[in-house]
This record gives structure tokens, sequence and C-alpha cells, in this order.
């Protein structure tokens, strides 16, 4: 007997099997009809003919048709010369593979023996698949011993395919399957000339984590490397240079990293021919490399100029490489090309390109000569455009004038490096003070009047125009602006300055509601009251030398992203377990479908002879059997008989304490709703004044604060810089929503505010990211419902955690975070009821249950079950028990993501105590369920 006939007379035996199982054996239908002519046809001898019914099946398959029940006779034919009809084959066990993966296997390691290269290498991914689907099966069946032999196969596509099947295996597992030895590196960098560009990629992924033994290993692993730099694929260019960036970590020859930095620009310089979306990737994964060794292209900044036509998006990332490319012998093209850039006509680019000179100059000491002539030059800079349509004059004036307000505001950043160096400067940034009209410009400005104050003759008069429109300006400029004018009064303590500063503090304290303002007020009268000395030395304290980092990375984050350069974390700048899930999903096998069916079946036959073993004098004898029977004879009687008809899904019904009230007994939400900020206490009583700044004049007490909503607090004190956000997951309208009040104490106006959430157990998503509660000036307080939506990507793995981190972005204050509880309740869908024969199916394939006594007291159980439908849990089927004067009810509900859950309450009415209980896929969210059955209950 061959292989072939062997395989195929045990194929046909464990079919046959399940179809005993599923009760399909009887019914005829694999001697009638089409699927026994096919039968005929597979098992045919000629050729032509056995091939066409394979067409037949693999076409009743794409439609829709269960053709499984030709499985055995469909692999069988896989025993020929023919690539075609191996391909289909192929394609048929990958579509039943998920429910029959014993035979599936089966036929893979008739697969992974073949002789033909071209299943051998399919067979090697498919047994990745089947990895996916039951991975203990492929352990013992010794798969994996096969697949690492694979790898010294004669064939170099079968020997990528089984390195990417190796790969994706330890990803998916987290165990250590592949370890490439000395040995083994010398068949993959044989195979990597001759393998397909797609081979060579998985080849060169793998070649990063092998471990070189000294500096002539890296030498070997380069050489062979070096000439897919040329590759016309752009994935195998960045592949291969990865490859090189690794191995240059590990030679010591700084000759041997000269020469392969020269071989390295150019290949990488080329991938910016390419299509716009193409040279983003590149450039992402190019500033990764330039920041770790930007010695590769050092002469290669000129490429990196911005073209007329580049996507705004090329655009922005071309300037980074530009900064990180800059030095003292290219600072003049450079500058000359920032230049440019200042003149174009959108916003965005022309603050980047004015901020990108700024940034130069701080990092480069002996080019900030230059790049502040070229400030200044942009800030003389009078453009009169005549133009022919109105939108691009419009355009051009507001490039104009961000342009001066941009490059004003970077004049802070150069003189906080540059301490006592450009003074001479500042006259003519004082010239331009009315084309500023924008809160960081305006600040800038300020800080600079404020710091060189004993410089600058008229400082008291600058100062003086800006706090006539105090009231009205941002928090960001009243700050800086009560700082300038202390700074001013101790350098220059003047009559005239004495009045500035009693207006400014009687200003910040008595008319504004920001605490920081207020606070900061109240620190700066105290000092100036009780020590003047003490107060310069805080407030004229010398600051320390800032340096550019904006666009730095982690050393530790760098370095894990160099390893996944080529992949999506180079690209987000981002580790990719950081936003790739792992989580796999439960499948049934045919031999779960099959038992569901099977018991079912008796479940229905028992139901049907319980009445007549009743009629037959045999009252006691049956009541006394069903009140001993397990719990698997209650469902098969209830769920599957007629004598209860299943509740239909309940609308939720309106319950006296509102939504509130019902999520207020989870176990998992939140104990009690944090306490609201207090107000601010009033002012003590001042002490007196030597300077008289405040001119006899009782602080007043700040305004009480508003009355917190009924919201838990999520945010607030330091970690919300001033922010303070209640809020909770609710269901709204048949949807769960974050329901959010957010309330600005903090000294500017806050807008743009966006939502995100980290990986979580349930994929729950902001639908849209963005809080729209507007823009919040100081003091303000704004409430938005953020709709929820589900997420594979956000699916964390491991068992079920209540908790979810959130981080809030907002545009002036940056990013806030904070942990949240996530209630189960808002998470029950409506739409989660299922029929009783599909619950019985899943209780009798599911594990042992979890099981609780709720210690909580029924007496109408028809209102309790309202309670449970209003929750979106629905009783499907409600009994007594015989012998024991309880109630049974069974319950169903589904969670947001398709989890099942299924549950038994057993309840005697008037008595204490509920037996609940619990089974679904996810076990671990018994705790959860059984406090919102506790809640709707209670």
């Amino acid at each position: 007997m061959n292989l072939s006939h062997a395989v195929a007379v045990v194929l046909a035996g464990l079919f046959e099997r399940r179809l005993a199982l599923l009760g399909l054996a009887d019914l005829g239908i694999e001697v009638s009809g089409e699927i026994h002519e096919l039968k005929e046809e597979l098992a045919s001898l000629d050729r032509p003919k056995k091939k066409e019914a394979v067409k037949k099946v693999i076409a009743a398959m794409t439609v829709g048709k269960d053709v499984s029940m030709l499985f055995p006779h469909v692999v069988n034919c896989m025993q020929t010369e023919d690539l075609e009809l191996k391909k289909l084959v192929y394609l048929y066990l990958i579509n039943y593979a998920k429910t029959q993966p014993d035979l599936a296997i089966m036929a893979v390691n008739t697969f992974v023996k073949d002789d033909d290269p071209y299943v051998r290498k399919t067979a090697a991914v498919c047994v990745a698949k089947l990895f996916d689907i039951n991975p203990e099966l492929v352990e013992d069946r010794g798969f994996l011993d096969m697949l690492r032999d694979m790898l010294s196969d004669a064939n170099p596509m079968v020997v990528a395919n089984a390195l990417a099947a190796l790969q994706e295996i330890q990803e998916i597992s987290g165990k250590e399957v592949l370890q490439i030895t000395s040995h083994m590196l010398f068949k993959l960098l044989a195979a990597l000339n001759e393998c397909t560009e797609w081979g060579q990629v998985f080849i060169l992924d793998a070649l990063v984590s092998y471990q070189v033994q000294d500096s002539k290993d890296a030498e070997k692993i380069v050489e062979r490397v070096l000439p897919r730099l040329q590759h016309v694929n752009s994935a195998v260019v960045l592949s291969a240079a990865k490859v090189v960036l690794r191995m240059m970590e590990e030679v010591r020859s700084e000759e041997l990293v000269k020469a392969w930095s020269k071989k390295m620009g150019p290949p990488l310089v080329t991938l910016l021919s390419a299509e716009p979306e193409v040279q983003y990737v590149a450039l992402r994964n190019i500033s990764l490399i330039v920041q770790r060794w930007p010695s590769i292209l050092a002469n290669e900044v000129k490429v990196f100029f911005c073209k007329y036509n580049d996507p705004i998006y090329v655009k922005m990332e071309k300037l980074e490489i530009m900064i990180a490319l800059a030095s003292e012998r290219n600072i003049d093209q450079v500058l000359l090309e920032f230049k440019e850039y200042a003149q174009e006509v959108d916003v965005d680019f022309v603050r980047k390109a004015v901020r990108a000179i700024g940034r130069c100059a701080v990092s480069l000491e002996k080019a900030a000569q230059r790049c502040i002539s070229v400030l200044l030059e942009l800030i003389q800079t009078k453009v009169n455009y005549v133009v022919q349509e109105a939108v691009i004059v419009i355009k051009v004036g507001q490039a104009q004038a961000t342009l001066a307000a941009v490059a004003a505001a970077g004049w802070k950043d150069i003189f906080r490096r540059y301490p006592n160096q450009y003074e001479s400067i500042i006259g003519q940034l004082c010239d331009n003070l009315e084309s500023l009209d924008e809160p960081e410009a305006k600040a800038s400005m300020v800080w600079i009047i404020g710091e060189y104050a004993d410089r600058i003759d008229n400082a008291d008069e600058l100062l003086e125009t800006f706090l006539e429109t105090f009231p009205e300006e941002t928090a960001m400029v009243q700050l800086q602006l009560l700082t300038a004018t202390v700074k001013l009064f101790l350098k220059k303590p003047t009559d005239s300055v004495q009045r500035m500063i009693q207006l400014v503090l009687s200003a910040a304290t008595n008319e504004t509601d920001n605490p920081d303002l207020r606070d900061r007020a109240y620190v700066y009268w105290r000092l100036l009251s009780t020590d003047p000395e003490a107060a310069k030395d805080v407030v004229l304290a010398n600051k320390p030398v800032i340096t550019d980092d904006s666009s730095q990375l982690e050393p530790a984050l760098l370095k894990a992203l160099m390893e996944q350069i080529s992949s999506l974390a180079s690209v987000y700048h981002k580790p990719a377990d950081t936003f790739v899930s792992r989580q796999r999903l439960a499948v049934q096998t045919v031999d779960t479908l099959a038992a569901a069916r099977s018991f079912a079946e008796e479940d229905v036959a028992a139901a049907a002879a319980a009445p007549q073993a009743t009629g037959n004098g045999a009252p006691a004898a049956a009541a006394a059997a069903v009140s001993s029977a397990p719990v698997v004879d209650l469902l098969g009687e209830d769920l599957l008989g007629d004598s209860t008809p299943a509740a239909a899904p309940a609308a939720p019904a309106a319950t006296p304490g509102g939504l509130d009230d019902l999520l207020g007994g989870l176990d998992v939400a939140p104990a009690a709703a944090a306490a609201p900020p207090a107000a601010a206490p009033a002012a003590a009583a001042a002490a007196a004044d030597p300077f008289d700044l405040l001119g006899g004049m009782a602080a007043a007490a700040p305004a009480a604060a508003a009355a917190a909503p009924s919201l838990p607090q999520l945010l607030g004190g330091e970690k919300g810089k001033g922010l303070t956000v209640y809020g909770q997951l609710q269901r709204v309208g048949g949807r769960v929503v974050y329901q959010l009040h957010v309330n600005n104490g903090s000294a500017t106006s806050v807008d743009g505010l966006m939502l995100q959430v980290n990986n979580n157990s349930f994929g729950l998503a902001p639908a849209d990211q963005n809080v729209a509660v507007g823009t919040l000036a100081p003091g303000a307080r704004g409430s938005a419902a953020v709709p929820m939506a589900y997420n594979p990507a956000k699916l964390a793995q491991g068992p079920a955690n209540m908790k979810l981190q959130v981080a809030m972005r907002s545009n002036q204050l940056g990013v806030c975070y904070w942990d949240d509880n996530i209630p189960l309740a808002p998470l029950l869908e409506e739409g989660g009821t299922i029929d009783g024969q599909a619950f019985l199916a899943a209780w009798r394939g599911l594990p042992q249950e979890a099981v609780q006594k709720l210690d909580v007291t029924i007496a109408d159980v028809e209102a309790a079950k309202a309670r449970l439908g209003a929750v979106n849990l629905f009783v499907l089927a409600h009994r007594p028990v015989p012998g024991t004067g309880q109630d049974a009810l069974y319950v169903t509900g589904r969670v947001f993501g398709s989890t099942q859950v299924l549950l038994e309450l057993r309840l005697m009415r008037g008595t204490p105590g509920v037996d609940v209980s619990f089974k679904s896929e996810r076990q671990e969210l018994a705790a959860a369920v059984f406090a919102v059955v506790r809640s709707s209950l209670t």
C-alpha cells in the first residue's frame, strides 16, 4: 500500500466518523445527487476528468455551498504531477482546515514531503496557518521540526517560505522556535541570491536576529547583503540596510564602518525618486538612520531639498532630515533653502521652515550668526504682490503674517541659548511689535522685553502697550506680562513702573479666575512685600542653557526601532507591540459542532418523552428524576421544549435612578465619584506692604467653583496640567459612549481636544477622536459624548482586565493620561439574544462554569426578568425546578466585541440568595457579569 492510498483510507475513515456524529450518514446525501457524481469523478482514473471535478468542487465552495463531505476524496487527488491540480487541492484544504484540523494536518504532512518544490513551499505557509488554529496539534505531529529541516532544502523558495513560517509561529507563540546557527546562516546566505524578492525580505529580516561571533562573521554577512542594496524593490533595499546597520554595531573597525556607510548612501537616496507614498515611508526610515548614523547621508543634504510639487507630508519629513544633517559645511545651502520655503503660501510649512532656522541656530553655535541674519531678513520682509485671484492674496497675506510672528517667537530660544551675545538685535525686534498678533509670538516678545529690561530704554512703554489689553490676552501672554513687569520693577524701580505693577497685580488677583495666574501674582506680591532681595534671587536667577532635542528619540527606543526598519514601526516611530495585537480567535472544530448537535437531539427526545412518562402513572418518579438531574437536563427540557416560550429582547426599561443608578452598584466601576475640587481659599490678610504696591486694596476672594458633574473624577491636580476631567463609559442610544465633562483650570485657552485609548480587553477605541467641547477659555467647562467602537487592533492579549488607559491631547497643554474602570453594563448589546438550541450547544461545549451566590432577594420573578432585560441580559427560558421550590432562569447576553455570555439563575421567591452559574469563551468575565446581575436585581 503506497503513501497516497494509506492517507486516503485514513482520511475516509475519519470523515465517515464525523458524518455519523453530525447525523448525515443516514440522510443519503453521499449516495445520491450531485455529491455522488462528484465522488465518482474524483475517484476517476482519467486525469482531465478528475481535474474538472475538483474545479466543480472549488466553484461550489466559492458560492457558499457546503462540500466538506468531499474532504477525503479531494485530498486524495493531491498525489499527482499536475501542478494546477495541486493548487486547487491546496485552496480547498485552506478553506476547510479550520473545521477539520486533524484531517488537514495529515494532508499537510503529505504536502511537506512532496517532490514538487511549489507544493513544499506552499505547505510551509500552510503549517503556519494551522499553528494559528491548533498549535498543540502542530507541535505534536512534529511539523516544527519539519520546517527547520526545510531550511536546508535545495530550493531557495522553500527555504524562504519555511523561514517565514517559523518567524510567524515565533511571533504568535512567543517561544523561540527559530534559532539561526552558523551552519544555517550559510544556507540562508546561499539562498538569498536565488529566491524571489519577498523571499529575500524574509531572509534579511531573519539575519537581523543572528548573533555574530566576531567581526569576521559580520563582514561575511555584509559582503553577501550589500548587493541587495541595488535591488529595484524598496522593501529589499530597506531590509538590506537594516542588516548592514545591525552589523555596523558589531564591528570595531572605523574603516569598515566608513566604507559601509559610503555604500549605503546612494541606495537610500534612490528611494526618493519613487512615488510620494514610498518617499514618505523611506523618509521616515531615513529619519531614524540619520539619528543613529548621520555620517551615512552627511554629504547628501541637497537630495532632501523640497520640490515644488512635493506633498506637504513629504516636505515636512524632508525639513526634519535637513535639520538633522545641517552642519557648518552646508549651513549656507540649507539656510538659503529655508529662506525660500519661508516665502511659501502654506502656513504650516512656513511655520516649520522658520522654526527650522531657529533650531539650526540653537544646535550649531558657529553658524548661529548666519542663522540670525536670515531671521532678521525675514522679519524685515515686506512683500507686495499683485495677484489676480483673491484667494491667493488672502493666503499670501496669512503666510507673511505668520512669517513675522513665528520668526519673532523663535528669538526667545536663541537668547536663551546664547545669553548676552545678540542683544543688539533687540531694537529691530521692538520695531515690529505691531505685526505680532499671535499669542506665542506676543509671549516671546514680552519675555525678551522683561529679560533685557535694563538694556531697553523704553521697556516700560513697550510693556504698557501690552498691558492695555491685559484682560483680553490669553493666559500665556498674561503670565509673561506678569513676570516681565516684575522683572522690570526689580531692575528699574521707577514711579511709572510701580504704577504698572500695581495695576498688573490687582488685575491678576482680582479680575481673573485663572488659578495659575492668580497664584503666581500672590507669590510675587508676597516676595516684593517681604524681601525684595529674595525676589531678585528668584525672579532674576540665571536660566539654564537650552539645547535642541525636539526631534531626538530616546536611545532605548531608537535602538529598538533600528531593528524594526522597513516595518510599520519605523513609519510610526513606535514599537510594534504598541499597535499590533496578537489576539488569536477561537475556532470551533467539527467535533465540537457534531457533539452539540448530538446532545441537542438527545435533549429534544428527552423533552418529548417527559409528558408520556408522567401520563403513565409515574409523576413522582419523573419529578424526582428531574430534580436530581444535572443542569444540562434542565437546559434540554426547557430550552428545546414547548412549555415556555423564549422571552423576546426587551427594550431598556426606565429605572427610577436612571443610567447612573444602574451603573452605580457595579464592582468594576469606581466606588464613588471623586469630590470636586474645593474652591480656592480666600487670601489671608495682607501684611504691611513697604512698597504700597496694592495701595491698600484687599485681595478679592476667587469665585466659587461650579458644582461638579455627577460623574467620577478621572483627572485633576498636577497630572491634569490644569484640566479636571470627569467621565464614565455609558450606553446611550444603542451604542457605547464616553461621557466626559472637562473643566479648564489652566492659565490658557484650550482647544483641539482629542482622545485615544490603549489596547484593552474589549477592543474599545474612539470612533471619532475629537472631544467636541470647542475652545475652553480659562475657567470654562464643557461636556461631550465620545462614541466608542470595536477595533480589533486595540484588543489586548491575555485575561480580561477591566482597566482602560486613556490619553487626551490638547493643542496647548500636550497629552494628559488617566486610568479608568470599564463597567460591563454599557458593553452589553441590545441584539445579544440567541435561540435555545444555540444556547444549549454553547453550554455543552464550554468548560466548567463559574458559580457565585448573590445576596439578593427576589419576590417578583417577572419584575426581575424585566430588570435583567433593561441591561440587555435576555431570559430565554423560565421554569420551576420540581421538588425544590426554586425557579430557574436561563439568561444570555452579548458583550461588546461579540463575546456571548450564558447564565443560569436559581432562586426561591422571597428567600435571600440567588445561585448564578456562568459560562463563556472568556471565563474571566465572570466577576464582572455577576456584578451586573447583582446591580440589576438589587
